[in-house]
């Protein structure tokens, strides 16, 4: 697939020229409810967050750790389906001006027919979609379908990944590339150090697209040392756990404190 220009590589563009590190957050839909996801999201968008994956709750979410996992969880067992979030994502993306990509596994996709799926989500006005479970060898229809309607296919890089699979990856995305900090799943502790400066230099090699970095982000100092590094810093867990300890009105005064 030869690299297309989407609205969400030019949405990302256009904000660097005001800073020189966005921030990007991470939702689960119906997690504690649907009124406390809209909530959670007007507070992350008024404290300066500049753009968010709006997670569709899956039974599996295997690139996820436990807290995510949980949230995934508690939002089936609470009703969440796929048709509310699809309804609350469309409520999100006309009243927030930044740009929202959907995070989900390839069988939603499946159920819900791909193209079908993705001409869906450019109708409600997501930018993207993150499907860490669907390589680009078997997601032709996916990229074909992601293509003709300009949104953009985020894949992953991990520490693993060899620079010529870095290379392949990148060719079959646009927006920008989700770089992992570490092996394993979301959630669990990262050590930002000189190893992890190294990796995002071969990242960086590898692709000419915006460069986002997660799993373990979750202070100020994390988001710092990320700065000249990436493009992208990206707060999952964290932000959940936050709002476990605090309720969602700890959410706002969080954030404040990485954009700071």
């Amino acid at each position: 697939m030869s690299h297309y220009l989407t609205k969400l590589e030019t949405s990302i563009t256009a904000a660097q020229e005001k800073k020189d590190l966005l921030l990007m957050t991470h939702i689960v839909l119906g997690y504690p409810n649907f009124d406390d996801s809209l909530r959670v999201v007007e507070d992350m968008v008024e404290a300066g967050v500049d753009l968010m994956e709006l997670q569709i709750p899956f039974s599996e979410p295997m690139a996820d750790g436990p807290v995510i996992l949980k949230a995934n969880s508690e939002a089936l067992k609470g009703g969440a389906t796929v048709e509310q979030s699809f309804e609350l994502a469309e409520r999100i993306t006309k009243a927030f001006d930044i740009p929202f990509l959907f995070m989900t596994y390839y069988n939603i996709l499946f159920c819900s027919g791909v193209e079908k799926f993705v001409e869906r989500c450019d109708n409600i006005g997501i930018q993207g979609c993150i499907v860490p479970d669907l390589p680009p060898a078997e997601g032709l229809t996916y990229l074909e379908a992601m293509k003709k309607h300009e949104l953009a296919p985020v894949h992953i890089f991990t520490p693993n990944t060899p620079a010529s699979r870095m290379r392949f990856l990148s060719d079959n995305s646009a927006g920008f590339i989700y770089s992992v900090a570490r092996k394993g799943v979301t959630g669990k502790d990262t050590a930002f150090n000189d190893e992890i400066g190294e990796y995002l230099t071969k990242c960086r090699n590898a692709t000419d697209l915006p460069l986002a970095v997660g799993f373990g982000v979750k202070s100020k100092e994390d988001v710092d040392f990320l700065r000249g590094k990436a493009d992208i810093a990206v707060v999952g867990s964290e932000t959940i756990r936050v709002m476990e300890r605090e309720g969602v009105s700890g959410v706002k005064p969080f954030i404040q404190t990485l954009v700071a």
